[in-house]
Order: structure tokens, then C-alpha cells, then sequence
């Protein structure tokens, strides 16, 4: 059984364009509609820092904060949540970009903004992902390293570990000489945390194709084959301690390269998530414009049902501009699968007619200069 996850009331604090905003929600969905550019998308945005990290816009917290409000902002959230009913507050103390965010679960001080994960799963879709395909492999691990977050809460930590290390190695690399036992304790490090994201990487994938390959076919949206290149390949059903090893000795090995070069080669930071359309058995980035939309679409839709698969709790949707190229039949479609796996999403879009299908499932909300009616 899978359980929902719903956001009961929202309240805004010099966010963006919303000086003061406070929302009455419900279960029901959200549909947000207006104008480009009246804020429909930054509310969407606040939504999405109730996950860790900068939100679906990657912003800087500098940016984020009401201009000529130094301040910094604020979000508050009343969630019927994974661990029951919560209050949750985030923002920041001021507009500096460097300003970390802080994080308060029912008035008391979280640790860290992981804790947002035993709470809430949030997941997005956004007009900017359309160039997933046809973009860097840095925009595509840091698509796929999202897709393990949700479902792997340390996942993040280990990331940003291994980052650390490395940039600590890299450094260390422009030494005449360096210390080399500093130095292999830093690829130790990086060897052990590389493998544990690779593997946690390879792991949702298996199990986000197990669960592609068991569902009926649907006529919707096409079938994305998932794969990962680029770092250990074909060497995944090995033991972690073997494949750590090898990582090491391939550390090892590649110093001078990568102090020649200023950077580390190898390792699970060069690897590079591989799409294909399944039924046409075509790159993703070959596919048209139309059909890479569908892809993506029916990836994070996927995602969204395994995220509820694992957790018992369906993940909150958000879907900016999500109707905006589908015919009335297949709006209605989408609707209903959004609908079946179980959670709270909101949409935008600038037209409340294309989601008239939605009915009495959704709340519906006007938006126009960064203020809100409905």
C-alpha cells in the first residue's frame, strides 16, 4: 500500500517575486496558472527546497531572497508527511549566496538538510530538463544522482565526500612533493566512496528497469533503456572490495596524468548516464524533440512510481509547463497517471483549460504578480 504525501499549508517569506504568501492546501492536487513570468515556477521552486539541495533551479540562495531584501527568505511548510504530520521551516539568515540554509523540524533545529528525506520525497520536471539528452554528462549524473537521493537518503553525503577528496588530492598533486601517505589515504578515501555512489547508481537503475519491464506497455509515453559508461564498465558484478581495489590501483597509477592534467580522469565523477528509446532502439539524443519530451516525461513518472514502490509513501510531483504540447485526449491520459501513483503534484501552465480533465481532483490557483487567487 502506498501511502500519501501531502502538503497541508505553505507560507512564504521575501521569496522571489512573493514578498508574504500563505496557502490553504488539501490532498487534492495543485494547479497553478497565469501569465509567463507572474511566479508560478518560483512557487513551484520553494516546493522544491523542501528536499536537499538548491531546488530545481540550482540557484544560489543570494538569488533566491526577495531582491533588495537582505534578510535572506523563508519557507514554511505543514506537511501530512512519511513520519505523520510535521512543521518544517527553511530559508536562510541573509542574501549572501555563501549563506548556508538552515533547516527546523516542529521549532527544533535540524542537523543536517538530509533530514528533509525522512519526511518528504520531491521530484521534478521543468521545461529546462528538455536538453537532458542532448546536454553535458555533468547535467545527466547530476540528473541521475537526484534519482538516487530519493531513494538512498546517505547518498548525497557520499557525494559530496568524494568531491571533497578529490579536490584534496587534485591539490595535493601540485606539490613537488608530495606526502605520500596523505596522498593514499585521500584515494583510499575516494576509492570507498566512489564505488558506494557507483554502485547505488547502478542499483536504481536495475531496480527503475525492473519495474519498466513489468508494467503493461503504455501507448503514452515511449520506454527509456537506462545505462551507465564511462567508469568500470562491465565490471559491476564484482565484490565492492574487488572494485575498490581497482579504483585504487587505477588512482595510483594516474597520478602524474592527473597532475598534468589538474584534474582526477577516473572515477564515478566521469561516468555518464546512457538513454536510448526502447521501442524505436534509438539514442535518446537522436530521437526528435517530441519524442525525447515523451522520454523524459515517462522516466520521472517511472521514477515517481518506484519511489512509492520502495518508500510506501508516493513522492510530491512537480510539474512545471507539463501540458503545455500534449492534445486534450492525451493531457487526460497523463492526468490519470499522475493521478495513480498515489501523491500530491502541483502544475503549472498558463491556460486553466488544459487541465479542466483534472476536475475535482485538483485545486485550482491564479497567479499574477506574485500574488494568488482560487
Amino acid at each position: 500500500m502506498v501511502y500519501k504525501v501531502s502538503i497541508d499549508a505553505l507560507k512564504l517569506t521575501d521569496f522571489r517575486n512573493y514578498p508574504a504568501l500563505s496557502l490553504e492546501l488539501d490532498e487534492r492536487h495543485v494547479v497553478l496558472t497565469g501569465d509567463n513570468g507572474s511566479g508560478k515556477t518560483n512557487l513551484m521552486e520553494a516546493v522544491s527546497l523542501l528536499s536537499p539541495g538548491r531546488g530545481l533551479r540550482r540557484a544560489s540562495y543570494g538569488d533566491i531572497a526577495r531582491v533588495d531584501v537582505p534578510t535572506g527568505f523563508s519557507i514554511f511548510c505543514a506537511l501530512n508527511g512519511m513520519e505523520g504530520s510535521v512543521d518544517i521551516g527553511t530559508g536562510t539568515v541573509g542574501g549572501d549566496e555563501a549563506q548556508a540554509r538552515r533547516l527546523r523540524l516542529n521549532g527544533t533545529n535540524a542537523k543536517t538538510i538530509d533530514e528533509l528525506l525522512d519526511h518528504l520525497r520531491v521530484l521534478w520536471l521543468t521545461p529546462a530538463m528538455d536538453g537532458l539528452f542532448t546536454g553535458t554528462s555533468s547535467d545527466r549524473r547530476r540528473f541521475l544522482d537526484r534519482l538516487v537521493l530519493s531513494l538512498d537518503a546517505g547518498h548525497g553525503k557520499r557525494a559530496s565526500d568524494y568531491e571533497r577528496a578529490m579536490r584534496s588530492r587534485n591539490k595535493l598533486l601540485t606539490e613537488f612533493r608530495p606526502d605520500p601517505v596523505w596522498l593514499t589515504g585521500l584515494e583510499r578515501q575516494m576509492a570507498e566512496l566512489g564505488i558506494a555512489m557507483a554502485l547505488a547508481r547502478h542499483e536504481m537503475l536495475g531496480l527503475l528497469s525492473r519495474l519498466v519491464e513489468d508494467r503493461p506497455r503504455e501507448t503514452l509515453f515511449p520506454t527509456a533503456q537506462l545505462s551507465i559508461s564511462g567508469f568500470l564498465d562491465g565490471s559491476w558484478h564484482r565484490p565492492a572490495f574487488d572494485l575498490e581495489e581497482e579504483f585504487l590501483d587505477m588512482l595510483r597509477e594516474g597520478r602524474y596524468r592527473d597532475a598534468s592534467a589538474g584534474r582526477t580522469l577516473d572515477g564515478p565523477h566521469r561516468a555518464d548516464l546512457l538513454i536510448r528509446h526502447q521501442e524505436k532502439n534509438m539514442d535518446a539524443a537522436r530521437c526528435s524533440t517530441g519524442e525525447q519530451k515523451a522520454l523524459l516525461v515517462g522516466l520521472v513518472l517511472a521514477h515517481a512510481r518506484l519511489v512509492a514502490n520502495i518508500t510506501g509513501h508516493a513522492p510530491i510531483l512537480l510539474l512545471d509547463e507539463i501540458a503545455a504540447h500534449l492534445d486534450e485526449g492525451r493531457r487526460a491520459a497523463l492526468f490519470n497517471l499522475v493521478d495513480d501513483i498515489g501523491g500530491q503534484a502541483f502544475m503549472t501552465g498558463t491556460d486553466q483549460a488544459m487541465f479542466d480533465s483534472l476536475g475535482d481532483r485538483a485545486r485550482f490557483l491564479n497567479i499574477s504578480n506574485g500574488h494568488v487567487s482560487g
